[in-house]
């Protein structure tokens, strides 16, 4: 799982890294490996996102459809939390998350630069493996 974790945190600096330098305005919410030879990509944008924009996207990931096959995707409701920055943004709202241990799912009671507080549990965020938004409200 720690090596899945680490490869999920590479492509995503690496793909966020040319997605957001080459198209004005997308942010790479999440890359998440489905298998060892798939991923999906997370992206959004002010404007929202359409199949014109997930094209975009896929085409300047080219190089890696040599070895992955590559979904790129809205965030849906369920909409994936990564960055102290998107936990911020949902201070109040009810997320699931999961953690090495343990899963749980709650409503972010607040965040900071070092971690989140889900009910009455604190978490660090190098200890989150996953964490998606659950009310329903984007």
């Amino acid at each position: 799982m720690a090596d899945v974790r680490q490869k999920e945190r590479d492509l995503q600096r690496e793909i966020g890294a040319l997605v957001e330098g080459n198209l004005d305005g997308v942010e790479v919410l999440a890359v998440e490996l489905q298998s060892p030879d798939r991923f999906t990509v997370y992206v959004d944008h002010p404007d929202g996102v359409d199949h014109g924009l997930c094209a975009r996207v896929t085409d300047l990931l080219r190089d890696y459809l040599r070895t992955y096959t590559i979904d790129v995707s809205s965030p849906g409701i369920e909409r994936p939390l990564r960055k102290p920055e998107h936990f911020a943004g949902v201070v109040g709202r009810r997320v699931k998350l999961r953690t090495r241990e343990r899963k749980l799912r709650g409503e972010i009671v607040y965040a900071d630069r070092s971690g989140v507080k889900v009910d009455e549990t604190e978490i660090p965020y190098e200890e989150i493996v996953r964490a998606n938004l659950i009310d329903g409200e984007v």
